[in-house]
């Protein structure tokens, strides 16, 4: 079918992106003096290093191997396969079941659900995104099912097994107590979270500590418990598992450590995160939940649910909604959360980002003139006017 066609097209066009990717890092490290060298490294003493027998030395150590997608571990686990194979699939699968209930599943769900696939989503309990605000769980779970794929709430995988003469993979799982069987995949992929790659590497040759999952115990410079060795990215305990954090850490450090900015660091708080699923998700900051757990009643919160113009002449079967909410806290309803599921989100949450990064309030958003007909519009006009009125404070020089 059409979707057979789109993936070899799809699969063909990204690896030869990411090969080509491959070798402009090679060439920018090359073009900036950066003398690269492959192999495993081990720390083997306090600011040694060795790769393929070969010990470096340096005043200053990074440490920054990354992570692997963590394995099923029931019988039969092996006969899935791990997101980080998805494009190694020569063939879309006629039939595939995903297990897991983060952004990674949520995104390979609707992707392969798009080109055709028959799509089986197994979450453990009664929605997705689950370290998301409320919004965004109840309105990704109710659009997956609308868009076709069968979600599977409620499951535990309890084992899978392989069909040796037909190779199609069964799924039994548990679901409230009872036992269920699903027949006939093609291919089963896991996507239940990350672990660090930071076993073998030498840590404990050093003395850097690590915790009871073997993330990097850092602090808010990067420091590791050993002076001058430093961590970045998914390995740290610092909560985040997105390039985009990992690069912007690594950037400040470098500030830190040769740009004569002694004080550079990241700053993890607010930081906007997107969801490439099926409308996208864009978030940034304090659920409603996480908000009232910490502020109490000081809490205010504005919604929007809407379809978008975008969709006004298509059928209304076509139609996606969007949904909005603003997390304010305090007499003057400073913005400290930012949610939106829907169309252009992503962009959308990239520019709002700023605002709310700067302490941006209520009144702020209202104050900006909305841009018609676009959907962002609805965050500038959302529910009635902030507390704080008058005329914006603008810089002297403005």
């Amino acid at each position: 079918g059409q979707g057979t066609k789109y993936w070899a097209v799809l699969k063909k066009k990204r690896d030869e992106f990411i090969f080509r990717l491959n070798g402009i890092y090679k060439k920018n490290l090359s073009n900036d003096g950066v003398d690269l060298v492959e192999g495993r490294a081990k720390l083997i003493q306090d600011k040694k290093v060795e790769v393929n027998g070969v010990v470096y030395e340096g005043e200053h150590i990074v440490i920054s191997v990354g992570g692997k997608p963590e394995t099923l571990k029931v019988p039969g686990g092996t006969y899935s396969t791990s997101s980080d194979d998805f494009f190694k699939f020569e063939n879309l699968p006629k039939k595939v079941g995903i297990i897991g209930a983060g952004y990674i599943a949520v995104e390979l769900a609707g992707v392969l659900n798009k080109l055709g696939s028959e799509t089986f989503l197994f979450i453990r309990k009664s929605e997705v995104l689950r370290n998301f605000d409320s919004i965004i769980q109840q309105s990704v779970t109710n659009e997956l099912t609308k868009n076709g794929i069968n979600l599977i709430t409620n499951s535990i995988v309890k084992n899978i097994t392989l069909n040796e003469k037909n190779l199609l993979k069964s799924i039994k799982i548990i679901s409230n107590s009872n036992e269920i069987e699903f027949e006939g995949f093609n291919e089963i992929i896991t996507a239940i979270g990350r672990v660090p790659l930071t076993s073998n590497i030498g840590l404990e040759n050093v003395g850097v500590e690590v915790d009871v999952k073997g993330f990097v115990k850092v602090d808010k410079f990067q420091n590791t418990s050993v002076k001058g060795i430093y961590a970045v990215g998914d390995i740290t305990t610092n909560g985040w598992e997105l390039t985009p954090v990992a690069i912007a850490s690594g950037r400040r450090l470098a500030d830190r450590l040769f740009g004569g900015l002694p004080n550079a660091r990241l700053d993890f708080d607010k930081i906007p995160s997107v969801v490439f699923s099926h409308p996208t998700v864009g978030s940034i900051g304090y659920s409603e939940q996480k908000a009232i757990e910490k502020f109490g009643n000081n809490v205010k919160v504005y919604n929007a649910t809407f379809t978008d113009l975008y969709y006004s002449i298509t059928e209304p079967q076509n139609r996606t909604k969007t949904w909005m909410k603003l997390v304010c806290v305090g007499e003057n309803e400073k913005v400290i959360g930012l949610h939106v599921v829907g169309k252009g989100a992503d962009e959308m949450i990239q520019g709002f980002g700023v605002a709310i990064k700067m302490g941006a309030t209520k009144s702020d958003f209202d104050s900006c003139v909305a841009i018609h007909p676009t959907a962002s519009e609805e965050l500038v006009t959302m529910g009635k006017w902030g507390t704080i009125r008058g005329q914006p404070i603008l810089p002297a020089s403005y």
